[in-house]
């Protein structure tokens, strides 16, 4: 995406955060961007792009941002629970950094959770059939309404995302 981003012209309109292990601060960091940026541009238009937990947050943000256009890759539903088992100190995906997730980050998941949609338009989701991680099914019935592209094979990594990025430019309005 950022490569996307970047051949458009447009790399100065993404920001990409290193987000903190804690949900309460990451979503705080990201609110604090946000409203900042919306008071020197209130006419800025919002699209959040996020994949398994950042789809998560991706919906919390877009529930709060009514203005937002939402685009999910295989988002976490109820990471609250999916991630009981990642308490404890772990690598962090692609770096060689660790985090420690600690048992109140999942009560903090739990309390940001957006239950209803209020304009299902308003989401893309890319949900894969063979997604090891996530359930298919649950993700396409929490974003019913939206608009769905529906793969029958793939995985929760999106192996195949160069093939699913034409529609992904689609919906952030990239050429």
């Amino acid at each position: 995406m950022i490569d996307c981003f970047d051949q458009a012209g447009l790399s100065s309109n993404l920001w990409v955060p290193d987000l903190p292990a804690s949900p309460a601060r990451a979503m705080a960091m990201i609110e604090q961007h946000l409203d900042a940026r919306l008071q020197s541009q209130p006419e800025l238009s919002l699209t959040f792009i996020g994949s398994s937990l950042g789809g998560y947050y991706a919906t919390v943000l877009g529930e709060l941002y009514a203005q937002a256009s939402i685009v999910l890759l295989n988002p976490a539903i109820k990471p609250y629970d999916d991630l009981q088992d990642q308490i404890g100190k772990k690598k962090v995906y692609f770096s060689d950094e660790e985090i420690e997730f600690v048992p109140a980050y999942l009560g903090d998941l739990k309390a940001m959770e957006q239950t209803s949609l209020t304009n299902p338009q308003r989401y893309f989701l890319v949900a894969a059939r063979d997604d090891e991680v996530l359930n298919c099914d649950t993700m396409l019935a929490r974003y019913l309404g939206a608009h769905q592209l529906h793969l029958l094979g793939s995985d929760h990594a999106l192996s195949d995302f160069d093939e699913i990025l034409p529609f992904v430019k689609l919906a952030v309005g990239l050429p």
